[in-house]
Order: structure tokens, then sequence, then C-alpha cells
């Protein structure tokens, strides 16, 4: 099946949202500091089917998506819970704001280009790392589709923040007749895990794997890690990495309401990283695991109970901020092992690995809760 990356659609559009910057002319910008929202979600709210919501709010081409029936698309879910698919569209679906960075393959920040930064920015010598982002996400609870966006809106400072631009807009499908991902496995608590062939000019194949990890502490609380590994002569190497931290502001938008001032989070890249004692050592996991090795079924809920003990050591982590971890490693046999890690408590982390054949194929892919043994 031919895939095809989503492309960046450059996009201007004026958003209410406001912060406290300094006013004067002599002093400093310095990171906004969003009180907390008033509206939070509760266990008792099921977000809406893309039905219902049609008849509550005007849709778009992200809604209009989940009325799209083509049984005779190659890309089947398996047979599996209704009611985990259920769990998982409630708990990944809604507006999901926060900052998103991009880093080196050594861990390290990358400024935002010069052009999009504000003057007052510049003149202070202030770096600025971190776009503002929003992830407005639909999963149909019954068709198995999931269509969400990433959108980067442009730093702002004083009175401008008053209308804050969207730069770019990326869109994803899962699943239905606009599926782009070759492989997607979920779990009920809205953790999941894409693999996208991505378009590269170069001779080289180039896959995107995005990991969502959902906070077990906090089920408003979320990280994406997105990984672009390079697959030169069946070797696989990292290319860049993306890190999104984000949190729940309320049910599906379509990104019309921005959290804003609302916003509970702040900018993070240049934030001190995870430091490597905290992580290696022996750990006990007890893991969820989606197997592909062979499988005709690319799309798969990440299921079982499988423990064991491991041991990870500092070799090839990329330590960065908010706790979080990545690596993309060869094993003895071929194998290259992509992983990324939160440490959301002192001693207990939640991972998520895919698991790639000599070939570069997909074998497994997992998500794990972890402890110090």
């Amino acid at each position: 099946m031919a895939m095809a990356l989503n492309s960046v659609i450059p996009h201007t559009r004026a958003l209410s949202f406001s912060t406290s910057l300094p006013s004067s002319p002599h002093k400093k910008p310095s990171s906004p500091q969003f009180p907390h929202p008033q509206n939070r979600r509760t266990a008792t709210q099921i977000v809406q089917s893309a039905a219902s919501s049609s008849t509550k709010t005007s849709l778009s081409d992200l809604e209009h998506q989940l009325h799209e029936d083509d049984r005779s698309n190659s890309f089947n879910p398996t047979s599996t819970s209704a009611s985990a698919w259920s769990e998982f569209a409630r708990n990944v679906s809604g507006e999901w704001d926060g900052y998103g960075a991009d880093f080196t393959t050594e861990g390290n920040p990358i400024e935002l280009p010069e052009r999009v930064v504000p003057d007052a920015y510049r003149e202070w010598e202030v770096k600025v790392f971190d776009w503002q982002t929003q992830c407005p996400t639909l999963a149909d609870p019954e068709d198995q589709v999931v269509t969400y966006k990433t959108i980067e809106l442009l730093p702002t400072v004083g009175c401008e923040a008053d209308a804050a631009t969207r730069y770019s807009i990326l869109e994803r499908n899962v699943g239905g007749v606009n599926n782009k991902v070759s492989a997607f496995a979920y779990q009920a608590s809205g953790c999941y895990v894409s693999v996208l062939p991505v378009e590269d000019k170069s001779l080289n194949k180039l896959l995107e794997v995005e990991y969502c990890l959902i906070n077990p502490q906090d089920k408003e609380s979320r990280v994406r890690i997105i990984q672009v590994i390079c697959i030169d002569n069946m070797k696989m190497v990292l290319q860049s990495l993306r890190v999104l931290c984000e949190q729940w502001y309320g049910p599906f938008r379509n990104g019309e309401q921005l959290g804003g001032c609302a916003i509970r989070d702040s900018a993070f890249a240049s934030t001190p990283a995870l430091e490597a004692s905290k992580v290696v050592g022996t750990w006990q996991s007890s893991s969820a695991v989606a197997n592909f090795n062979g499988s005709q079924n690319n799309f798969q809920e990440l299921s079982g109970d499988s423990e064991q003990n491991s041991v990870r050591d500092e070799s090839g982590l990329i330590l960065l901020p908010k706790q979080l971890w990545c690596s993309v490693k060869e094993g003895k046999d071929g194998s290259t092992y992509s992983e990324v890690g939160w440490l959301f408590d002192e001693g207990r982390a939640i991972t998520s690995r895919c698991t790639f054949s000599s070939a570069a194929t997909l074998k497994e892919i997992s998500v794990a809760s972890e402890t110090v043994a």
C-alpha cells in the first residue's frame, strides 16, 4: 500500500487567547503564566459520536470523515473488544492543548525559525524553542477511525497575544477511507502507537513512529513523542525527534476553542533534561502487546499482561525534559528497538516500544507499566 505524509498546511486564523506579558519595552519578555481552567473532564463524560456531534457543531473535513464507510479498504481492524475501543475513543477524543518542540538526536532543543519569533524576543536575546500547540482529536466509538490535527501557533508577546495565529496544520487519518498509517496499536487508556511511511526525496525510506502516552495518575495529561527513523540498507537510524506535552481542555471542537489563558502547562524545551540515574538499572514491567509479525491485521488492541524484569543502561539513551527519554537501538540478533519512556513518579514509569526485524519490518508494539525492581 502506497503511503504519504500529510502535508503541513500554513494557515492564518485569529483565535481569542491572552496572557500577561510585560507591556514595557524595557522589560525582558518571560514565559507566560496561566491560571487553571474552569472546566475539567469528569469520569461520567462520554465523547459524542460523529453523528451526534453534527447536531451541535458545524462539521469540518475532520468530522465528516467519520461518516465515510468504505468496506473495501484493506486496512481492517482485528476482532477485538468493542468496549475497549469505545473506552479508547472516549479517552483520546477532545481538545488537547499544550506545547511542542523539536530536538536533535542528542536531545538538545532546536530553536524556532527566526522568521516566526517576534522582534521583542530577539532584541532581548531570548531564545524560543517551543510552539504552542492544539491537537483536536476525534475517534469514532464504533467504526474504529481516528482523525486529529497538530496545529502550531505563532509565538506572541504583549497585546499581540490577544490574537494567536495558526502557523501550520498537520492532519493525520487512521483507519477508514483516508487511512495513512501502516500500523496502529491502541490501549483503552488512550495510549496509542502509529507507524507511518514518509515520502522522502532521497533513496532512503523513512518511518514516522508516534507514541502517545497517558499519565497513569492523570488521564487529562499526556505526551506524544514522534521519532522519524531513516532506513538505509535495512539499518534503522533516528533522524529527527519531536516532543509534545498536552493536556485535555474539553470535548472535541475541531480546534475552534483555544485553551489560551487557561493552559495549565508552560514551555518546556529548555528546562533540565531527565537524569540518567533515575531510569537506568533493573525494572519490573507489566506489558500489553500487539503482535504484527506476519499479521495482515495492522490495526490492533494492546492486550495481555506480560510481566518481566529488564535492565536499562545509559547507552543510546536520549534524555529529554519533562522526565522523558527515548532511544533507537540495534539488538544482537539484528532487530531494532525504538523505545520511549515517561518517569511520571519516582521509581514509576510508563514506556512503549516498537520492535523491528533485521529486514526493518514491524514485529511488535508494546506499552508497559514499569517500577524499579
